[in-house]
Formats: structure tokens, sequence, C-alpha cells
């Protein structure tokens, strides 16, 4: 069916990696075995079915291919055209250095607030979501040392040591990132929302998960990897 996305599609490299990244069965490992084999989601859009059927792709992902889900790929899209919002992809000169080191590194990368701060030298500072009043002081205090010597504390914005880390960084008036767990049109767990505010304000809030989704159990260990990916090294306070 033709329309705005038709021509968008042509004139926006954008549309090719959404369109990949949202057919079933692609997932990061293969998202790069694909691009190992064709240079661009455009060349692998262009290939023949039979082509995409030597490369393993089952028939779900070759007709999601030729036919995308246009209402995701519109609903990420408009989230990329709004202020403060991009959607980075993985051979992006500024994407992360230190995060195409780590086994299939996320093709696509949301962020709400500083891309430039995805570069700088980051610690990420984890651990239990019900600290003793101990521990969260600790972790405060180290995000705040941390941050006057000049390292970016990077964290999940979950409850307890995450969200104690943010703030210790944000009392400085230093940058921190959230890693998310969810798509970042959504703040989980939502009594974060003020805190959501500030960490983008003063950093950024990433996610590699499209738009619209919610809080699953099964992306938080793909959380992890990230801001373990992003970070030289990783603090754990009452783990």
């Amino acid at each position: 069916m033709a329309g705005p996305l038709s021509t968008l599609a042509t004139a926006n490299t954008l549309f090719d990696w959404l369109t990949l990244y949202h057919a079933p069965g692609v997932g990061a490992v293969t998202f790069h075995r694909l691009l190992e084999r064709h240079t661009t989601p455009r060349d692998l859009l262009q290939a023949g079915t039979e082509q995409l059927r030597k490369l393993g792709l089952k028939q779900a992902t070759i007709d999601a291919l030729r036919h995308p889900d246009e209402e995701s790929i519109t609903h990420d899209l408009e989230w990329h055209e709004k202020p403060g919002n991009r959607i980075m992809n993985c051979r992006d000169a500024d994407y992360p250095a230190l995060l195409l080191q780590i086994p299939a590194p996320p093709p696509l990368l949301y962020v709400h607030g500083n891309t430039g701060i995805l570069s700088e030298p980051q610690l990420a500072m984890v651990g239990s979501r019900n600290p003793t009043a101990s521990g969260q002081r600790t972790a405060t205090e180290f995000a705040r040392h941390l941050s006057a010597a000049g390292l970016v504390v990077t964290s999940g914005m979950a409850l307890g040591i995450d969200a104690a880390s943010h703030q210790g960084a944000l009392d400085t008036g230093s940058s921190t990132i959230a890693v998310m767990g969810t798509g970042l049109d959504r703040v989980y767990p939502a009594r974060h929302r003020d805190l959501a505010r500030q960490i983008a304000e003063q950093g950024a809030l990433v996610s590699e998960f499209p738009v619209g989704t919610p809080p699953l159990a099964e992306n938080f260990p793909r959380r992890n990897r990230v801001i373990s990916g992003l970070s030289l090294g990783t603090l754990v306070i009452e783990a």
C-alpha cells in the first residue's frame, strides 16, 4: 500500500534499519550476521527471496521484510523526530566504541538526552533494590565522588542502589546515564518519573528496546549487558 511511509522508506535509511530491527526472528546476533553478508539493511531488503532463505531466514521473517510493520516503525520514527530524541545505529560514528566490543551489541540505541556522553568514561553502579540505609548512603557518596573525579555514573534506574547512584551524580551537577529495560516512551518504575526527567536533562536515558516495549522480565538481563558494555568497570553495592 503506497503512502507517506513509502516515500519515507526511500528517503530515510532509518526506515530500513527499523524494518530489519522489527522483523520477527532478527535479534542482535542475527542482525550483525546479516550485516556481515550485506553492507547495509537496504542491501538486504533488496535481496531476493531465495537469497534470504539461503541466509537462514524463516518465511515469517522474509514476509516481515517484504511487508514491514509500518505501525511500529511509524511510532519509532515519530519518537525520533521529537526534540532530544535520537535513534542511533551501530554504524554511526558516535555510537559508543566500548559498547561495540561486546558480543552482538545493540544494532540500534534509542537515546533521550545527550548522546555525546555515551562515549565518555563511565563506571557502572548497581546493587540491591532493597538496600540498607547504609548501603543507600554509600551508593550516593560513591557516585558523588566518582562524578567529581570525571566519571559518568551509569546504572539502570531501578529502585534502591541504582536510583541512589543516579541521584548522587545529579547532586553534583554531573551527567549520569540510565539504561532502561523498556521503551523510552515509558518510565519504569513509574515512581521514578522525576528522576528520569532529571537524568535526561543532565545526561541521557538509553534503551535498545523500541517505543512501546513494556517492562518484561526477560529484557532486564539484556539491559544489564548494555550497562556493563558502556562502562570501564562495575561497582556493586549490596548485591
